[in-house]
């Protein structure tokens, strides 16, 4: 038999999900992450989870791995110190950004500090026009001198070449890449026509200068892994996750990493979809709380929302555009600094405030007994007898009550002149209102009606306060998947090889005939399915579709226009304007406007075969025919109305088809302890989702 492996690193825990060819039997394990070594935990849990199934390694046909190791490198700065080269005279774009203040009215502003300081970006003479023509030739012995300086005299490990017009036009920057190869072997360098060659130069310098900046970090973790890998006697393929939902080699995620800063959320997300498709639930809210954060996404008729932009290292987390604009193909994820070991503390007002700051693994929140003394939301949910502090990790794992109150009461506790109780629900609820209010905006700038959804809660922490955000969304029906605790890791076995580009070059419809038409096609075919094929895609399995971004020229922003998959492009161009109107009226309701129609940037996404990839997996373990063999005993919780009630709690892996559960009750499992709160009734389905249906 042979299996294959998820391996998700998080913040606080790294997870890991074992499924057998068959789709069958399911195996799940979470352990806390080693952040000074994350490979460390990897391997371990590896091992574990192997061990405790009887599985060998050489039957391990996939490793598909997400981590969080880009993002927290970005947000922590502890990337290499990373140069640029750029067109003389525009060395401090990174600085003057987009000229847009996130508060209009605040005087006090800041934005994150460059990734590339301005003493480590050198000009240098070299000029090509928007049309591609070349006006300034590039002098190689310019940039030679500037690259010595900068890795002689301030020691850069790593190098971004940025050049004005290079997404028309990237022969100056392709040939700076191989004349530095030969010249400095041992430098990272990165190239924007090649990391996203497209319009908008602060956006594409910010995003190379990203990818350069981990470049080795990810290049050197990526290998130890490997190696690490082949010393267990792995013989499979290890693939890498993206933010777009998709798999990479390792080889190209060396040469990408900036696309794998959503990493592991971006595979719970697309889960949520493939749930959602076998439950025929079209819409989906999907939310993971985990240890670190909480993120969410929207499914629409069983399709993630995809976006082309999105930001990192907010100085100002609740305000768009505090932090480094990117542009990478990614799930349309909201992410909340709300999360199992997010502080609690007073704000400047004197409020209570949960997050962003996290506790993370290491010491992590005050009960961990790991010489934390900050009172987390852990801490918070042991005290209101949500948790078991004999249970957590199935057991493994011993969590201090007396710790917990500790840290509530000096902390927040006094300075607020709250009891602990009142305290540890404030800290709770705070956390589920800053969570339902970021998913109200998120929802409502895409136009999304989640009255009528259905919300898929996962991670560690998820299941906990999912009712209550639901709640406060009026969400009628929530679902617990199984294995929701390591529900990221499962869905990274189920996300397809991908490679997506898209490249800018404005052209009139009107002006360009259906050869030109398909051969900007062709050149990005052949570069997104040469990622594919290093990861030993065959030419025959690949799968290829296509999209602009038009407008009506003179307008400033451009709609994503889809192209059917099974139409050939000579019928796609002569139909294109009806395509173009088409998709204008679903998004502003109209599309009467006599002007031509100008495409601004072209795009590809090549996929490999979809994974074998079946729902229906159990957890091993024996089913109870009754509900009430499946309890394990009672205890008090603590409710807003009512207080403490006793409240009965629930063996997850007892749990069979048909079963009801009338809150409140905690369903526990060895990762996640899912919370139905009063009034509320839940049942089991033939595939043993718990869907809980909130009371009146």
């Amino acid at each position: 038999m042979t299996w294959r492996l998820g391996v998700d690193i998080g913040g606080t825990f790294t997870d890991f999900a074992l499924l057998d060819q068959a789709g069958q039997k399911l195996a799940i394990h979470k352990q806390l992450t080693t952040p000074l070594d994350p490979s460390a935990a990897v391997v371990d849990g590896i091992n574990e989870i192997l061990k405790k199934n009887n599985v060998p390694i050489a039957d391990v046909s996939v490793i598909a791995h997400g981590t969080t190791l880009v993002t927290n490198a970005v947000i922590e700065r502890k990337g290499v110190l990373t140069g640029m080269l750029v067109t003389s005279g525009f060395e401090d774009i990174l600085d003057t950004g987009m000229e847009q203040r996130y508060e209009l009215f605040d005087l006090r502003i800041t934005y994150p500090e460059p990734i590339v300081p301005r003493n480590l970006r050198k000009g240098v003479f070299e000029r090509i026009h928007f049309n591609g023509d070349i006006e300034i030739a590039i002098d190689m012995e310019q940039v030679l001198g500037a690259t010595k300086e900068l890795v002689e005299t301030h020691n850069i490990k790593a190098l971004a070449v940025c050049f004005l017009h290079s997404y028309v036009n990237p022969s100056h920057e392709t040939s700076v890449v191989e004349f530095l190869k030969n010249e400095f072997p041992n430098l990272y360098v990165s190239a924007s026509s090649e990391v996203y060659p497209n319009m908008r130069e602060f956006e594409r310098w910010t995003t190379t200068a990203i990818n350069a900046y981990t470049r080795p970090m990810t290049d050197h973790y990526l290998q130890k892994l490997e190696n690490n890998l082949n010393n267990l006697g792995f013989e499979g393929q290890l693939y890498i996750m993206t933010s777009s939902g998709g798999m990479l080699s390792p080889t190209t995620a060396r040469r990408f990493p900036v696309r794998l800063l959503e990493s592991g959320p971006a595979a719970g997300m697309l889960m949520s979809a493939v749930q959602g498709k076998a439950m025929e639930l079209p819409n989906i809210l999907s939310f993971d709380l985990g240890g670190t954060t909480a993120k969410g996404a929207l499914v629409r008729d069983y399709k993630p929302l995809k976006s082309e932009q999105m930001e990192v290292d907010r100085v100002n987390e609740a305000r768009k555009g505090s932090g480094f604009p990117l542009r990478i193909p990614v799930l349309d994820m909201i992410e909340i600094g709300s999360g199992g070991g997010s502080i609690a503390g007073i704000d400047e007002r004197g409020l209570l405030k949960v997050g962003p700051r996290s506790a993370g693994a290491n010491p992590g929140p005050a009960c961990y007994s790991k010489n934390g003394e900050n009172a987390a939301l852990t801490d918070a949910n042991l005290m209101l007898g949500y948790l078991d502090p004999n249970f957590f990790l199935g057991g493994e794992m011993k969590l201090d009550k007396r710790a917990s109150e500790v840290a509530i009461e000096k902390n927040v506790g006094l300075p607020l002149n709250l009891s602990t109780l009142r305290t540890s629900w404030g800290i709770h609820d705070s956390a589920s209102e800053d969570i339902a209010r970021a998913f109200r905006i998120h929802a409502a700038e895409r136009g999304f009606d989640y009255r009528n959804a259905t919300m898929v809660a996962f991670g560690g922490s998820g299941p906990l306060h999912a009712m209550g955000v639901a709640e406060k969304l009026k969400i009628p029906r929530v679902v617990f998947p199984i294995g929701a605790g390591v529900y990221s890791a499962l869905g990274l076995l189920a996300s397809p090889l991908s490679f997506e580009l898209s490249r800018s070059r404005r052209v009139i419809v009107d002006d360009i005939d259906v050869g030109m038409f398909s051969s900007l096609f062709e050149s990005l075919a052949d570069e997104t399915t040469k990622s594919l094929k290093e990861a030993g895609v065959l030419d025959e399995e690949i799968r290829i579709s296509r999209q602009i971004e038009a407008r009506y020229f003179g307008q400033t922003h451009e709609i994503e226009v889809f192209f059917p998959e099974e139409e050939s492009l000579e019928n796609i161009f002569s139909g294109l304007r009806k395509l173009f109107e088409e998709r204008y009226s679903e998004v502003y309701s109209f599309a009467v406007i006599d002007a031509p129609i100008e495409i601004i940037n072209w795009k590809v996404i090549a996929s490999g075969p979809e994974p074998d990839f079946k729902m229906g997996y159990i957890i091993d373990s024996e089913k109870s025919t009754k509900v009430e063999m499946a309890i394990k005993g009672s205890r008090e919780v603590y409710f807003e109305k009512g207080g403490f009630q006793a409240t009965t709690i629930y063996d997850r892996y007892l749990l069979a088809e048909g079963m009801e559960i009338v809150g409140p009750a905690l369903i526990e499992e060895r990762e996640s302890t899912c919370l139905i709160t009063v009034g509320a009734k839940a049942f089991i389905d033939p595939a043993l989702n718990i869907i809980a249906e909130l009371g009146d």
